[in-house]
């Protein structure tokens, strides 16, 4: 880990053991790096923090945070301030609870991290981290970073790396609040039976390597057809007439037209799928190993078979 620099470091606790850490951030961004500037010449965009009203700087050390009290008054604390709040200041991070994995909804999950052990013996870190994946269960803990208070989920990743997961509170994931909700919708058993169909026609081990991100890719092709003075994406008769194709009304037809698009019979698929119900992996493993659809979808009338599809990189590089 040469590469990463760790930004904390404390003891990791369960009951009466103490397993010494480092925490890393688990994520960086893989988008191109730009600034504003102004489009008529392209002068650098500067941004300054001044008083409302004026012209007048104001220092970031002299900068404080303003908040509403229940009364309405406002209430303005200092960095002083805030330093008084009673956060827990020691750095542990504290298991409070073993659950079971899918006890805790996705939906939670906010930043990860990685810990690495920091003791000389890594005896308790891999202790910990076999004896999690044994159980099937997530660790529910609580430590405080950058002056907050945050609950989060342990896990285990390949190859035996502990993550911990800071998860949202409660309150600030929002209640779906949509009217089809309270809809008594009619869903036909053959559309029920087509779909069914379709997902399993569609169905595959999961590797996230067959994928890219297709704007960052384009982007870079972008900005060096514009170094270059050359166009980047020249319109062909397939691009102008993509718009044209209709679409389906009927949710029954357009499902059968996707299973058949996907190699099958649909009237073959329709007769198999309630009948069949193997998971996701033994159905993966039957077909033959197609790649993943690129990202950016293409009309019924440019579409060809499940085994000749091609991942979003190679789509990417074709158009290159």
């Amino acid at each position: 880990m040469a590469h990463m620099r760790s930004i904390w470091k404390g003891d990791l606790s369960f009951g009466l053991v103490n397993v010494p850490v480092k925490v890393y951030s688990a994520t960086e961004s893989h988008d191109r790096k730009s600034y504003q500037v102004d489009s008529a010449d392209g002068t650098r965009i500067r941004y300054r923090r001044v008083r409302e009203g004026t012209d007048t700087e104001v220092d970031f050390a002299d900068i404080a945070n303003a908040y509403e009290a229940e009364g309405g008054e406002t209430v303005v604390l200092t960095k002083d301030d805030l330093s008084t709040l009673p956060v827990q200041k020691s750095p542990e991070i504290s298991i409070l609870e073993f659950v079971p994995v899918d006890q805790v909804d996705p939906i939670y999950f906010d930043k990860p991290y990685y810990l690495e052990p920091s003791s000389k013996s890594p005896k308790a870190y891999v202790l910990l981290a076999r004896a999690l994946q044994e159980t099937d269960r997530l660790a529910i803990a609580s430590f405080t970073l950058r002056n907050r208070t945050r609950m989060a989920a342990l896990r285990v990743i390949e190859p035996g790396v502990m993550t911990l997961q800071t998860l949202l509170w409660p309150d600030e994931v929002r209640v779906p609040d949509f009217g089809f909700l309270g809809e008594d919708v009619e869903i036909r058993p053959q559309e029920l039976s087509m779909a069914s169909s379709l997902i399993e026609s569609m169905a595959q081990d999961y590797d996230p390597s067959e994928f890219s991100d297709t704007y960052q890719e384009e982007l870079a092709k972008l900005i060096e057809a514009k170094a270059t003075g050359d166009e980047a994406f020249p319109e062909t008769d397939e691009d102008a007439g993509a718009d044209e194709d209709s679409e389906v009304a009927d949710l029954l037809a357009a499902l059968r037209a996707s299973v058949k698009d996907r190699g099958g019979s649909a009237e073959q698929a329709a007769e198999k799928a309630p009948a069949k119900k193997a998971p996701a992996k033994k159905a993966a493993a039957k077909k033959a190993p197609a790649k993943k659809a690129a990202a950016k979808k293409t009309t019924a009338a440019k579409k060809t078979t499940a085994a000749k599809k091609t991942t979003a990189k190679k789509t990417a590089r074709r158009a290159s």
